[in-house]
Protein backbone atom coordinates (compact mmCIF):
# COMPACT_ATOMS: atom_id res chain seq x y z
CA UNK A 1 0.00 0.00 0.00
CA UNK A 2 0.96 3.86 -0.66
CA UNK A 3 2.66 4.95 2.34
CA UNK A 4 3.69 7.88 0.80
CA UNK A 5 2.37 10.09 3.46
CA UNK A 6 4.85 11.12 6.20
CA UNK A 7 2.25 14.20 7.83
CA UNK A 8 -0.43 13.32 10.27
CA UNK A 9 -3.74 12.92 9.53
CA UNK A 10 -5.93 16.64 9.51
CA UNK A 11 -8.20 17.06 12.12
CA UNK A 12 -10.92 17.06 9.53
CA UNK A 13 -9.59 14.05 8.03
CA UNK A 14 -10.42 10.70 7.66
CA UNK A 15 -7.89 8.21 9.13
CA UNK A 16 -7.55 4.70 7.72
CA UNK A 17 -9.51 2.68 10.07
CA UNK A 18 -10.06 -1.53 9.82
CA UNK A 19 -14.27 0.28 9.75
CA UNK A 20 -13.41 1.25 6.07
CA UNK A 21 -11.95 -2.44 4.86
CA UNK A 22 -14.36 -3.85 2.45
CA UNK A 23 -13.35 -7.53 2.43
CA UNK A 24 -11.86 -6.79 -1.32
CA UNK A 25 -7.77 -6.06 -1.05
CA UNK A 26 -7.73 -4.72 -4.17
CA UNK A 27 -10.70 -2.22 -3.65
CA UNK A 28 -9.28 -1.67 -0.15
CA UNK A 29 -5.85 -0.59 -1.51
CA UNK A 30 -7.70 1.67 -3.83
CA UNK A 31 -9.65 3.14 -0.93
CA UNK A 32 -6.53 3.83 0.82
CA UNK A 33 -4.65 5.70 -1.68
CA UNK A 34 -8.36 7.68 -1.82
CA UNK A 35 -7.95 8.12 1.63
CA UNK A 36 -4.02 9.48 1.70
CA UNK A 37 -4.83 11.60 -1.07
CA UNK A 38 -7.80 13.37 0.48
CA UNK A 39 -5.98 13.62 3.63
CA UNK A 40 -2.98 15.35 2.10
CA UNK A 41 -5.11 17.78 0.30
CA UNK A 42 -7.08 18.44 3.57
CA UNK A 43 -3.30 19.59 4.85
CA UNK A 44 -2.25 21.59 2.66
CA UNK A 45 -2.54 25.41 2.50
CA UNK A 46 -5.70 26.35 0.10
CA UNK A 47 -4.01 27.89 -1.85
CA UNK A 48 -1.49 25.24 -3.11
CA UNK A 49 -4.36 22.29 -3.22
CA UNK A 50 -5.37 22.68 -7.14
CA UNK A 51 -2.12 20.23 -8.37
CA UNK A 52 -3.05 17.61 -5.35
CA UNK A 53 -6.98 17.85 -6.22
CA UNK A 54 -6.14 17.43 -10.06
CA UNK A 55 -4.00 14.40 -9.32
CA UNK A 56 -7.01 13.38 -6.82
CA UNK A 57 -10.07 13.95 -9.51
CA UNK A 58 -8.08 11.69 -11.86
CA UNK A 59 -7.45 8.95 -9.35
CA UNK A 60 -11.20 8.79 -8.40
CA UNK A 61 -12.26 9.07 -12.15
CA UNK A 62 -9.97 5.55 -12.08
CA UNK A 63 -11.33 4.59 -8.82
CA UNK A 64 -15.00 4.81 -10.15
CA UNK A 65 -14.42 3.37 -13.43
CA UNK A 66 -12.52 0.26 -11.68
CA UNK A 67 -15.38 -0.86 -9.53
CA UNK A 68 -17.71 0.03 -12.37
CA UNK A 69 -15.80 -2.38 -14.84
CA UNK A 70 -16.16 -5.03 -11.31
CA UNK A 71 -19.77 -4.72 -11.10
CA UNK A 72 -20.39 -5.33 -14.98
CA UNK A 73 -18.12 -7.85 -15.04
CA UNK A 74 -19.97 -9.77 -12.06
CA UNK A 75 -24.01 -9.00 -13.42
CA UNK A 76 -24.58 -5.33 -12.03
CA UNK A 77 -26.60 -3.32 -14.86
CA UNK A 78 -25.00 -0.36 -16.41
CA UNK A 79 -27.90 1.36 -14.64
CA UNK A 80 -27.26 0.87 -10.92
CA UNK A 81 -27.31 3.19 -8.14
CA UNK A 82 -23.98 2.94 -6.95
CA UNK A 83 -23.16 4.41 -10.41
CA UNK A 84 -24.94 7.19 -10.11
CA UNK A 85 -23.74 7.82 -6.75
CA UNK A 86 -19.71 7.84 -8.47
CA UNK A 87 -21.34 9.87 -11.41
CA UNK A 88 -22.97 12.39 -8.63
CA UNK A 89 -19.26 12.74 -6.99
CA UNK A 90 -17.78 13.35 -9.92
CA UNK A 91 -19.69 15.92 -11.45
CA UNK A 92 -19.53 18.08 -8.25
CA UNK A 93 -15.62 17.23 -8.24
CA UNK A 94 -15.60 18.91 -11.89
CA UNK A 95 -17.50 21.85 -10.72
CA UNK A 96 -15.45 22.29 -7.47
CA UNK A 97 -12.13 22.46 -9.99
CA UNK A 98 -14.27 25.16 -12.11
CA UNK A 99 -14.97 27.27 -8.76
CA UNK A 100 -11.88 27.17 -7.03
CA UNK A 101 -9.98 28.55 -10.55
CA UNK A 102 -12.72 31.05 -10.95
CA UNK A 103 -11.25 32.24 -7.18
CA UNK A 104 -13.00 30.12 -4.41
CA UNK A 105 -10.26 29.23 -3.03
CA UNK A 106 -11.70 27.68 0.18
CA UNK A 107 -14.06 25.03 -2.00
CA UNK A 108 -11.34 22.37 -1.99
CA UNK A 109 -11.09 22.13 1.54
CA UNK A 110 -15.26 21.95 1.99
CA UNK A 111 -15.39 19.31 -0.95
CA UNK A 112 -12.87 17.65 0.96
CA UNK A 113 -14.38 17.50 4.44
CA UNK A 114 -17.76 16.33 2.89
CA UNK A 115 -15.95 13.72 1.05
CA UNK A 116 -14.23 12.71 4.70
CA UNK A 117 -18.01 12.77 6.00
CA UNK A 118 -19.36 10.55 3.08
CA UNK A 119 -17.14 8.12 2.36
CA UNK A 120 -17.24 6.02 5.06
CA UNK A 121 -20.80 5.16 4.77
CA UNK A 122 -20.17 4.73 1.01
CA UNK A 123 -17.60 2.02 2.06
CA UNK A 124 -19.04 0.11 4.68
CA UNK A 125 -22.50 -0.15 2.44
CA UNK A 126 -21.83 -0.23 -1.56
CA UNK A 127 -18.45 -0.95 -1.94
CA UNK A 128 -18.82 -3.72 0.99
CA UNK A 129 -21.80 -5.22 -0.81
CA UNK A 130 -19.92 -4.85 -4.18
CA UNK A 131 -16.95 -6.89 -2.73
CA UNK A 132 -19.41 -9.82 -1.21
CA UNK A 133 -20.94 -10.04 -4.38
CA UNK A 134 -17.64 -10.19 -5.85
CA UNK A 135 -16.34 -12.71 -3.69
CA UNK A 136 -20.13 -14.39 -3.81
CA UNK A 137 -19.53 -15.41 -7.65
CA UNK A 138 -15.84 -16.09 -7.84
CA UNK A 139 -14.00 -12.40 -9.27
CA UNK A 140 -10.62 -11.50 -8.59
CA UNK A 141 -10.23 -8.22 -8.74
CA UNK A 142 -6.23 -8.59 -9.52
CA UNK A 143 -6.84 -10.63 -12.73
CA UNK A 144 -10.69 -9.12 -13.13
CA UNK A 145 -11.78 -12.46 -14.40
CA UNK A 146 -14.39 -14.92 -12.41
CA UNK A 147 -13.24 -18.42 -11.74
CA UNK A 148 -17.03 -19.70 -12.78
CA UNK A 149 -18.54 -17.66 -15.11
CA UNK A 150 -21.85 -20.07 -14.70
CA UNK A 151 -22.16 -17.96 -11.29
CA UNK A 152 -22.84 -14.63 -12.83
CA UNK A 153 -26.69 -14.61 -13.26
CA UNK A 154 -28.20 -13.72 -16.34
CA UNK A 155 -30.37 -11.50 -14.58
CA UNK A 156 -28.33 -8.11 -14.29
CA UNK A 157 -28.15 -6.97 -10.83
CA UNK A 158 -30.10 -3.08 -10.55
CA UNK A 159 -30.31 -1.05 -7.43
CA UNK A 160 -26.96 0.01 -5.31
CA UNK A 161 -25.16 -3.38 -4.94
CA UNK A 162 -25.43 -2.60 -0.93
CA UNK A 163 -25.56 -4.88 1.76
CA UNK A 164 -28.65 -2.89 2.53
CA UNK A 165 -30.22 -2.60 -0.57
CA UNK A 166 -33.49 -3.78 -0.98
CA UNK A 167 -33.42 -4.09 -4.69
Amino acid sequence: MDTHLSTAIPANGLPWTQSLHTGDARMDETHKEFTDMLNEILGTPQDQQLPLYQKFLQHTVEHFAQEERWMVATGFSAENCHAEHHNTILETMRAVQVHYEAGDTEIITRLAEALAEWFPGHAASMDAGLAQHMKNVGFDAVTETVADPSKIQSVSMSGCGSVSCSH
